[in-house]
């Protein structure tokens, strides 16, 4: 199957010489900072598509003996360390993803047995003394080698979790996996022969009865990035850089992929962006989602269906722009022992379909990209009665931009019929909800803010045309059991048409009321020229 004991630098020489890179070889630095350390166990869950095999690749490059690669790092940050040289290309590596044998075992008791068989023969193809000696598996070969040699190893594992995530039901392949990662990581032995022990997967480590089935390891998540948080996913200050070196404006990129909010060991908040994306984006020029056809998609779907209490109440508000409360404590790290709607909402957080705040505790979709996910699960999913308002929205915006009052309450009404099993409008927040995703599709042409600073408060909508000179900047203010007029009155009064301030063109002042007692809306919608 492949070459897993001391690989060569093909990896990282693919991604240095890419169009696009960006120097993460700090993560070394932090790494040989725990050679010799009771804590040299790192395991990072990340979404898909957030760097995490490149720097796998850069590992193999580094530490491995297979080969020379000195020159190779020599103008990238980990040059500068005081220690470069003492771990450069001294140590024996043995790397290799979970993954290739899960899919290629013909039945689950076959993976095991298949993985440490292609991973022994390539610990004899590199230390040909073993053939003699016959290890009864791979960490006893890895034992042997380092009391002949002296020599320690950095084991690697890409996808850790895979079994974990695509054999969930099968409890006995995941014990019988967990007990041979032990092998590698938590015996006598492995105190011995091991020098450094990296593991990535989307999912934080597996928790029995608990506690964490690998309890050494010390976890970088997307919630606790901690040290590592700059290594995974790109800043926006790397992006300003690279732009400007490719003579790109970064602001697009800003308002179509940032989102993701993570605190470092210094508490400070930092945005962090999906690489991938960003990558695609500035070689296609172009933003749109290049991220919903990874495999996880297909899961998001499975997960929203389930409907837990509150769910789809939750999912909607967070497309509509709205942030809900998590526990993330009870998410036991795996795929089956789902109790609540928090531990759904906590899986979808490490697999990077929704954003976490550490400081309110709030979970919300992260930017446009995801949003243009979560459309598309719901169109395809049982959510037939949110897909029903969806398919109406570009109805209401036409008629918004025609000022056709009564069709704007005829149309929004509809809406709060669909979204009523699922909504509860009992207050002007559950009513800014439903507008917000009646006007769903105005994202294509709009930047929506929700609550945005201006005059003598806050407007409660704000649609911000995406390109100038096209349709009409918005203000849309709410009231609940007064009139539209009123709600008009609010805007001119309180200034809000100062949330648009350097605006210059056409601007539609949107008053909506809905009255309780009668369940009806009324709108009132009148033009001003802004500049």
């Amino acid at each position: 199957m492949g070459t897993y004991v001391n690989p060569g630098s093909e990896s990282f020489q693919l991604a240095i010489n890419s169009d696009i890179y960006i120097d993460k070889t700090g993560l070394l630095e932090v790494l040989n900072h725990a050679i010799g350390k009771e804590n040299h166990f790192f395991a990072v869950s990340r979404p898909r598509r957030f760097g995490k095999s490149m720097a796998a690749g850069m590992i193999d490059a580094y530490y491995s003996r297979g080969c020379d690669s000195e020159e190779l790092f020599s103008k990238y940050e980990i040059s500068r360390a005081p220690d470069y040289k003492t771990h450069l290309n001294k140590y024996n590596v043995l790397h290799f993803d979970t993954s290739t044998f899960l899919n290629a075992a013909k039945t689950p008791d076959e993976v095991i047995p298949m993985m440490d068989e292609a991973l022994l023969e390539s610990m004899k193809n590199e230390f040909p003394y073993l053939k003699d000696e016959k290890p009864v598996n791979t960490p006893a070969a890895m034992f042997s080698v380092y009391g002949r040699e002296g020599i320690r190893f950095m084991v690697i594992i890409d996808e850790y979790d895979c079994i974990i995530r695509d054999a969930r039901d099968d409890e006995k392949l995941i014990t019988d996996y967990l007990k041979y990662l032990r092998g590698f990581f938590k015996t006598e032995e492995s105190k011995k022969f091991l020098a450094l022990g990296y593991i990535t997967g989307i999912l934080p480590i597996k928790k029995a009865d608990g506690e964490s089935a690998l309890n050494n390891f010390t976890e970088y998540t997307m919630i606790y990035p901690g040290e590592l948080l700059r290594y995974f996913g790109f800043t926006y200050e790397e992006i300003e850089e690279t732009c400007k070196k490719r003579e790109q404006d970064p602001e697009p990129l800003k308002k179509w992929y940032d989102g993701y909010l993570m605190n470092g060991i210094d508490s400070k908040q930092v945005h962090v962006y999906n690489p991938n994306s960003v990558v695609q984006s500035l070689l296609w020029r172009s933003q749109r989602s290049f991220w919903k056809n990874t495999g996880a998609f297909a899961a998001l779907n499975n997960y929203v269906a389930l409907n837990m209490a509150g769910l789809k109440d939750d999912v909607i508000a967070m497309i509509a722009g709205e942030s809900r409360t998590v526990d993330i404590s009870t998410f036991q790290n795996d795929l089956t022992h789902f109790k609540t709607r928090d531990d759904v909402l906590t899986a979808l957080i490490h697999m990077g379909y929704l954003g976490y705040d550490l400081e309110t505790g709030e979970s919300f979709v992260p930017n446009e990209e995801v949003r243009e996910v979560f459309e598309s699960a719901v169109k395809v999913g049982d959510w037939t009665d949110v897909q029903d308002a969806l398919r109406s929205s570009d109805a209401l915006l036409k008629a918004t931009w025609a000022r056709d009052e009564k069709k704007v309450a005829e149309v929004i009404g509809r809406s709060q019929q669909d979204y009523a099993s699922i909504i509860n409008f009992n207050d002007e927040n559950a009513l800014a909800c439903a507008i917000m995703m009646s006007y769903y599709t105005a994202r294509k042409h709009y930047y929506v803010k929700r609550e945005l600073p201006a005059g003598k408060g806050f407007a409660d909508i704000v649609f911000i045309p995406r390109n100038e000179g096209g349709h009409p900047a918005m203000i849309v203010e709410l009231k609940w059991n007064r009139s539209a007029k009123a709600a008009i009155k609010q805007v001119r009064d309180r200034e809000y048409d100062g949330a648009l301030s350097g605006y210059k063109g056409e601007m539609l002042l949107v008053g909506i009321n809905y009255t309780k007692k009668t369940g009806r809306y009324s709108c009132r919608i009148e033009k001003l020229m802004n500049g």
